[in-house]
């Protein structure tokens, strides 16, 4: 006996013990399945042929329902919808920020939230000045802070406003500022109500002028 029973024996515990907590966990309350799906890539289980328990609400009995390529349909759905969710948030930080606007002279508040492919988002808002030239708009501070934290590659920015008549637009300046970190990320102009458009950088400013061009060889002028 010895060893080699030994050995049997832990490995039959083992068995036991895992398939106790893997059973707790698809039938605890309030699991979903995108903790399931996790769960599952650490463990290496294939979650596509085991049954997964699916509770409706806290208070009722777990269902019973298994994935198929029919209901795989649905994941993609609330992945669109979590992406429109980070759109809203986004935008509210934007709000957020709105209401530390220094604007004395022309009383237009903007607040603006650029969010980073890190996933790290930064806030910032319009500063105006006595000498009018010097105020600097709300989406030049919010990337000058990204860019002074160390980063530069940027999937999204919010700009938010008071006007409940039309979607906030940036200045041509604020373009500019923006296609300098790249042309096809995205723009959420939106208004008081939190609705919103969206736009590229590109297509605010079409036919742009960007870092890439200074890149290019000179033509050489012929005399």
């Amino acid at each position: 006996m010895g060893v080699p029973w030994l050995v049997g024996y832990l490995k039959a515990v083992l068995k036991v013990t895992l398939e106790t907590y893997v059973t707790l966990l698809l039938h605890r309350p309030g699991c979903t399945l995108g903790y399931l799906q996790k769960v599952g890539e650490e463990g290496n289980w294939d979650w596509l042929d085991a049954d997964v328990a699916k509770p409706t609400s806290r208070s009722s009995e777990p269902q019973t329902t298994r994935l198929t390529q029919s209901n795989m349909s649905d994941l993609k759905i609330k992945s669109e919808s979590a992406q429109l969710s980070g759109a809203k948030e986004l935008i509210e930080q934007a709000q957020n920020a709105k209401q530390f606007s220094y604007s004395p002279y022309s009383k237009f508040r903007v607040g603006a939230a650029v969010l980073t492919h890190d996933g790290k988002v930064f806030t910032g808002c319009n500063v105006e000045n006595a000498c009018y030239p010097l105020g600097i708009c709300a989406e030049g501070v919010t990337i000058s802070k990204a860019v002074s934290e160390g980063f530069r590659d940027f999937k999204a920015i919010a700009i938010a406003s008071d006007m409940n008549d039309q979607f906030i637009s940036p200045c041509g300046g604020c373009r500019q500022f923006m296609r300098e970190f790249g042309a096809n990320w995205i723009v959420y102009l939106s208004k008081a109500d939190g609705s919103y458009m969206e736009m590229k950088v590109a297509e605010l400013l079409p036919v742009s002028f960007g870092p890439d061009d200074l890149k290019e060889k000179q033509i050489k002028v012929l005399k």
